[in-house]
């Protein structure tokens, strides 16, 4: 009896592009509402971690929360402009 070998096509896996989501510095929100809104909104950050995103915006006019994929870095910029911050997203490279 002769064994019949059958070839699968290869897939392959597209990596997502990533996108880094950006928290702007703004005049109007203190520095203690930003610290809460960055926890509340993006999951397991944790205080050290949202201080050091708020005091980087501040001294910089700009800051790297977090780089993910499209749909969560949209969800997250959505969530942190519904709180009154202000955040845009951009392609990571």
């Amino acid at each position: 009896m002769a064994t019949e070998t059958v070839t699968r096509p290869e897939t392959i896996r597209k990596i997502a592009p990533r996108y880094r989501v950006l928290l702007h510095n703004d005049d109007y929100n203190s520095m203690e509402y930003v610290v809460q809104t960055l926890m509340q909104v993006v999951n397991g950050l944790t205080q050290p971690q949202a201080v050091d995103i708020m005091m980087a915006a501040h001294a910089s006019g700009c800051a790297l929360v977090i780089t993910c994929v499209q749909e969560h870095a949209e969800f997250y910029c959505e969530g942190l402009q519904s709180k009154g911050l202000t955040s845009t997203i951009e392609p990571e490279s």
